[in-house]
């Protein structure tokens, strides 16, 4: 029996007219208009995936968190309790035994409108939100369609910035042509998805663009070259090139909602044999008993 989603469910929320943590309806959260995060995207996130009730890769996300927070100096002291926080609305929202997400994202405050920091006396704003989420086991089986987009990002992606203008309309140049995700190109190379990073295999090894600026360093992505390792699959983070990509073997993305999501066209070109690949397989596979995915 599927358990039903609260029509007003319960989240967590913090801010200057709230100052002390609470847990309440969605519906009576209110977010000022000098909210930074409303004004400049002043601000900085994380999706945690739930698999019935086990927070997966939990620490992995507060460490990314933690340095997002860093990088953008916002100085926001409750990063610790957020893995209690995140199990009590899932266990609220009646989400304990279904798989799920949680949402969180800490701006800078609310301050009237300038560019500069505010005061370090202004307090942070702080949501969480938890949500029943339906894994995309079809694509999964069958293989999905990228296209490739220019970057036009800033260079400091590896920040989990709520900036995130340049991978919404990247993602519904996507959505317009019929494909499940885009895939930036920077240079030549390709980068990473709009929500993913992506990984090629070419004659049995791995390959995957280098951490650094020009992507988000994710938790999924970490898993899989660990996976690699202990499947002794080489692994080159060097990048791909987009000439490169008609001539990859297999190519998947990885993340945090699609795990390995095998990739069987770029841009309308078949990518191997039009199927997902072994290695792929082996990798979904693994990351599946590794997270528990049932």
């Amino acid at each position: 029996m599927k358990t039903m989603k609260p029509t007003d469910p319960w989240v967590c929320f913090q801010s200057a007219e709230q100052p002390k943590r609470a847990i309440l309806r969605k519906s009576r959260v209110c977010v000022s208009p000098n909210d930074r995060g409303f004004m400049f995207a002043d601000g900085v996130y994380e999706v945690v995936r739930s698999y019935q009730g086990r927070l997966f890769l939990l620490p992995k996300h507060l460490k990314r968190l933690r340095q997002s927070l860093r990088s953008a100096r916002i100085a926001f002291k409750g990063v610790n309790a957020i893995g209690a926080l995140a199990m009590e609305l899932l266990r609220r929202n009646r989400l304990l035994a279904c798989d799920a997400t949680v949402y969180l994202q800490i701006t800078r405050g609310v301050y009237p409108r300038r560019h500069a920091f505010p005061p370090r006396t202004v307090i942070p704003t702080f949501y969480m939100e938890a949500n029943r989420f339906e894994p995309y086991r079809v694509d999964m089986t069958r293989g999905i369609s990228v296209v490739t987009v220019p970057d036009l990002r800033w260079s400091r992606c590896d920040i989990k910035s709520l900036a995130l203008l340049g991978n919404v309309l990247a993602r519904q140049e996507a959505v317009d042509r019929g494909a499940f995700e885009a895939i930036f190109v920077r240079d030549g190379l390709v980068t990473e998805g709009t929500r993913t990073n992506v990984f090629g295999v070419r004659k049995g090894r791995l390959v995957t663009h280098p951490r650094g600026g020009s992507i988000l360093g994710g938790t999924t992505r970490d898993v899989i070259i660990q996976l690699c390792r202990r499947l002794r699959i080489p692994v080159l983070e060097s990048g791909i090139r987009k000439a490169g990509l008609r001539d990859m073997d297999e190519l998947f993305l990885a993340g945090t909602t699609v795990e390995v999501m095998p990739i069987v066209r770029v841009d309308g070109r078949r990518v191997g044999t039009g199927k997902p690949g072994p290695i792929t397989r082996s990798l979904q596979q693994a990351f599946q008993t590794e997270s528990g995915a049932r």
